[in-house]
């Protein structure tokens, strides 16, 4: 693109000091992407008769006779050694469905070298063929691999059809079509050119110089791809660390991407033991950022271990992390109780309030709780707890025995508790899988940890305050725990609804006007939230994307310079 010209012109402000003629051209190329348009991923219905029943049913049937194996995988190369483990059904955990291994502390050394390797052939890749793959990995997300993709996610996860449908369908593909439109619309901002004929001014975006790790959650198979695949289109190399209880879904998604045309080493699958794969991304001079979704602990850790070794890096690591929250539904006394009801026992006991979003506590005026009480109840008994490829099921088990264990002991404590009545549920089993009943608790006192605790589980707290005192549980509901992640208010009274959305107004990066706090979608409620909810970079969002990217102002300069003066220095 390099030229020489002899285009003379006059510049006022350049004309006592450059030379008015025109030497060369423009080095940088211009970046010319192919426009188009976004929609959401449609959810499908799976009615009876369906194609889409059809296909989800064969490969139910596919994927639960066999036990797949999967391995590490580090460029082109996949390994297997002896540390052994197995992916089980939550709600059959007789039943082994994935055999993978752990990278030791030298296969994850490996991964980073061809990561750091591979980055630098990575980023310089066109935009256009990095839209090419995602839209392929999208496609084949979107039709040969989506009863696969959904098969594995409810076998592995224990998720109902709906729960799997809009997860690692909708929601996977939406994270690959439109981060990719993000990216291309981003490409359309360049820098003010006040006069091109003699400096030209541009922007592009580069990948970091190192790698990324990504650790993902067992919640979303969505999740997963995004941590991994967002930080891989904006120019960087990934080792991504799916978690041991999603780990088919996550193999699937993996092997989409490779068929797509994700080059080897640009996303490396790397399942490791939490510590080992940690100490060992933080003590590499290359590590460039890490994409976390996960506990409050886990991330802290990594953080903590970052900032001790911070003298060493090549870059300041940008840190990433989602952690969770104790998201509220407070209801005012003008709510409409049915949307109130419906909307609870969605949030909080779909995929077994295991999602990041659920509502797990909940503020009811005394004068609404005999309505919402039975109301809740009553959705509460009709609720079919089981297999989750069984089509009446609401919900399913929950993830493994850790989890079992963990809200099992805050259902215990709410029936040894005289300040807590466990008014529906509460029973557990964990004998075929790790089934624990939606329980409901009615708490007298809004500070005991049931309703400040992070539980992840199909545990609903209520407490019920006084109608006069709408101020002061606001209050409560903003300053009782750490989180900040989801929240919801219901109400008709709309001066109420402006004041809510003040005083609320840090309490949840995604909130929500009589609707339940679940159910973000990407492009529509970019999602994340902050205090110890995580750092609220707003997944599904145009801001999420740039934040894995690395931009570069360059200014070319076409005229030569032929003084040091300024021209009021020779007057």
């Amino acid at each position: 693109m390099l030229s020489v010209c002899k285009q003379t012109f006059s510049s006022n402000l350049q004309s006592n000091y450059r030379v008015a003629t025109r030497c060369l051209g423009s080095v940088v190329p211009e970046l010319k992407l192919n426009d188009f348009g976004i929609q959401n991923e449609p959810v499908l219905g799976y009615l009876k008769g369906s194609k889409e029943r059809a296909e989800l049913e064969k490969a139910l049937q596919e994927l639960s006779s066999k036990t797949e194996e999967v391995p590490i995988v580090i460029g082109d190369k996949e390994f297997r050694n002896n540390d052994v483990h197995y992916q089980v059904m939550p709600h059959n955990h007789k039943k082994q469905i994935a055999k993978f291994y752990y990278a030791d502390k030298n296969l994850v050394n490996k991964a980073i070298d061809v990561a750091t390797e591979t980055q630098k052939k990575w980023d310089r890749t066109p935009f256009p063929e990095r839209l090419r793959i995602w839209e392929k990995a999208a496609s084949l997300m979107a039709n040969e691999y989506r009863a696969k993709l959904n098969a594995a996610t409810m076998l592995g996860q224990a998720k109902t059809i709906i729960q799997a449908e809009i997860d690692s369908a909708a929601e996977l593909i939406d994270f690959f079509r439109i981060n990719a439109y993000f990216l291309k619309e981003a490409t359309k901002y360049q820098p003010i050119s006040e006069d091109p004929r003699v400096t030209k001014n541009s922007m592009r975006y580069r990948g970091f110089d190192g790698f990324v790790a990504a650790i993902s959650p067992f919640n979303f198979t969505a999740i997963g791809g995004n941590l991994a695949y967002t930080p891989a289109l904006m120019g960087n190399a990934v080792l991504w660390k799916p978690s041991d209880t999603a780990l088919l879904s996550n193999w699937v998604t993996f092997q989409i991407c490779r068929e797509a045309g994700v080059p080897p080493g640009v996303v490396n699958f790397v399942p490791a033991d939490g510590p080992v794969f940690g100490d060992n991304i933080t003590a590499s001079p290359h590590l460039a950022g890490i994409n976390f979704t996960g506990s409050v602990p886990t991330f802290s850790r990594l953080w903590k271990q970052v900032a001790q070794n911070i003298g060493m890096f090549r870059n300041f690591p940008r840190l990433i992390g989602e952690c969770g929250g104790k998201n509220f539904h407070f209801i005012h006394p003008s709510a409409d109780v049915e949307s109130v009801v419906n909307g609870t026992i969605r949030s909080a006991f779909e995929f077994c309030g295991q999602k990041c979003s659920a509502c797990s506590r909940m503020y009811v005026p005394e004068s609404l709780w005999p309505q919402v009480k039975k109301g809740l109840l009553e959705k509460r008994s009709q609720l079919k707890i089981g297999d989750p490829t069984d089509v009446k099921s609401f919900t399913s088990a929950v993830i493994d025995n850790k989890a079992f264990d963990r809200i099992k002991s805050y259902i215990d404590h709410a029936k040894n508790s005289p300040n807590l009545e466990v008014i529906g549920g509460g029973k557990c089993d964990d004998s075929v899988g790790y089934f624990i009943e939606p329980t409901i608790v009615q708490s007298k006192d809004p500070l005991d940890k049931i309703m400040k605790e992070e539980i992840f589980g199909p545990v609903l707290s209520i407490f019920v305050y006084k109608d006069s005192q709408i101020k002061e549980t606001l209050d409560i509901v903003a300053n009782s725990t750490q989180f900040a992640l989801t929240g919801a208010v219901f109400a008709q009274d709309e001066n109420f609804l402006k004041q809510a959305i003040e005083d609320l107004k840090m309490t949840a990066g995604n909130f929500y006007v009589n609707d339940k706090s679940t159910g973000s979608v990407v492009g529509q409620q970019p999602f994340g939230g902050a205090r110890m909810s995580g750092t609220n970079d707003k997944a599904g969002g145009p801001h999420y994307c740039l934040r894995w990217g690395n931009p570069q102002a360059i200014k070319e300069t076409f005229v030569p310079l032929k003084d040091i003066e300024y021209p009021y220095m020779q007057q």
